[in-house]
């Protein structure tokens, strides 16, 4: 790689990372800020209504998007007539799954015993068809790293479903106000993905790129199927065994850990897929910039999870209410696995980067078998608490998977890779007992008690990470002072 094209691909990568972050969090804040009213005007009910249908949004749209638009992203040079091929058939997919939905719903609500749900899912379902329209041009802004142009797409469009979502919900329409929220974020970011991509679909179909897409997409179409599934059973099960309330509790302890889990890593993710493609053929670049795309997540990642353990309580009270009291525990048994899921996304980019889709879709089957076997066997031993505890501990079995997977295709060591990492583990944990321990000793307040151990705990880890020079510390540093990220 040449010194300038090297150069215009790390200044990319700042500008994917740094736009990318304003991405996520811009998101992260308007969906936290969603949450937040939509829980004070809705009951957990109603969240648990709309969670017991999102395994079948869910598997949907992987299906629409297929694998191919990561095959369109590994591929070094796509035609026009690649993009159109895939254009056309996510939306014949996108029709043919609707008509499907629509047909399985009152079977769907049958299986819940709550007739409501079969309206709701042919309501909720028109989202597929929005989401086929702009699959393309959302992968073809991905690959050229323009995240400024889906920035301002993502926190648009989030803004203005949630102004909808609030008045729906002060007018009473309950259940159906998160409905309204979904199918108008999925509109706008369709429009809006249009008029910034400003590419246009070829009137042609050609069978040739379709099949040698889906040789790499394939594979990671049935990966993602698959992860899917197992991402969502946790609300199958607990929508099926329990009541619509607890359903709510647990996705909003699980969207809440969720989003803030991910919050660093997304932010990596979405950047490194391009980035580690366009260095696929260059190893030794490779594992230096994927030990920098773990150590920045899991840098970040760890020190939140932690706090989040300690101040939860507080946290749920006072931002969602008294009605969300119960669940505080599943949220902090949630936590416990929060950095082994932000530690999954730049591993599973750097194999499928290297174009073993294969590989990819093989492990994924068994890694994923295993997290389901985990969660039932939970279930149907501890109930819900023993479902939270196995989901736990298949996070972490998935990530160390994950790294024998990079040590064998990318050359990067799994004791190497624990090694890069353990040290904010430990500083986290460290700070977490510490901030635990005073808050416990001070008798005042939830609102100010939170403030001081939030203070405590940030001022506690980045003094600790200056003087220790921990390398994140500094990578962070350098991004925020404007210098490149990869060396």
């Amino acid at each position: 790689m040449s010194s300038l094209k090297q150069k215009t691909l790390k200044q990319k990568t700042l500008s994917g990372v740094i736009w990318s972050s304003v991405q996520r969090f811009g998101s992260m804040g308007i969906t936290f800020a969603a949450n937040v009213i939509l829980a004070r005007l809705l009951s957990p009910s109603d969240f648990g209504c709309v969670g017991m249908l999102m395994i079948f949004i869910s598997i949907s749209n992987t299906f629409i998007d297929g694998g191919f638009g990561s095959a369109l992203i590994q591929k070094k040079q796509p035609t026009n007539e690649d993009y159109s091929t895939i254009f056309y058939w996510n939306i014949l997919l996108s029709v043919v799954l609707y008509i499907l939905l629509f047909w399985c719903a009152p079977f769907i609500a049958n299986f819940y015993r709550i007739p409501i749900l079969s309206s709701v899912l042919r309501f909720q379902g028109i989202v597929l068809l929005f989401n086929a329209i702009s699959v393309v041009q959302y992968n073809q802004l991905r690959k050229q790293l323009r995240f400024k142009q889906l920035s301002i797409v993502e926190i648009i469009s989030a803004v203005i479903s949630l102004a909808f979502a609030i008045i729906a919900a002060m007018n009473g329409f309950g259940v159906w106000s998160l409905v309204i929220q979904q199918i108008m974020l999925s509109v706008l970011k369709s429009i809006f993905l249009w008029v910034v991509s400003k590419w246009k679909p070829l009137l042609a179909f050609s069978t040739k790129s379709f099949k040698e897409l889906f040789r790499f997409g394939g594979f990671i179409l049935l990966s993602n199927l698959f992860s899917t599934f197992s991402n969502e059973i946790q609300g199958l099960l607990v929508g099926r065994m329990f009541t619509p309330v607890a359903l709510g509790l647990y996705n909003q302890a699980h969207r809440l850990e969720g989003s803030l889990a991910t919050s660093a890593s997304s932010v990596i993710d979405q950047v490194t897929y391009p980035v580690m493609s366009s260095m696929q053929d260059e190893r030794l670049k490779l594992i230096s910039a994927l030990k920098k795309f773990i150590q920045i997540p899991a840098y970040i990642c760890a020190p939140i999870m932690g706090l989040l353990i300690v101040i939860a309580k507080p946290v749920i009270l006072l931002v969602y209410g008294n009605q969300w009291m119960e669940c505080v525990p599943y949220f902090q048994i949630l936590c416990t696995a929060g950095l082994a899921v932000c530690l999954q996304g730049s591993a599973n980019n750097s194999i499928a980067a290297v174009g073993k889709s294969n590989v990819f879709f093989k492990w994924t089957i068994i890694k994923r078998s295993i997290t389901i076997s985990l969660c039932i066997i939970g279930i149907t031993i501890g109930g819900m608490y023993g479902m939270l505890w196995s989901c736990s501990i298949g996070a972490w079995v998935v990530y160390l998977i994950n790294a024998y997977l990079v040590e064998k295709h990318i050359g990067y060591m799994v004791y190497s890779q624990i090694i890069d990492v353990l040290p904010f583990i430990i500083l986290s944990v460290a700070v977490s007992f510490v901030t635990y321990w005073v808050g416990a000793y001070f008798f005042i307040s939830l609102a100010p008690i939170t403030i001081l151990q939030f203070f405590l705990y940030t001022s506690l880890y980045l003094i600790a990470s200056s003087l220790l020079k921990l390398k994140p510390y500094l990578y962070i540093k350098q991004i925020i002072t404007n210098r490149v990220l990869l060396k």
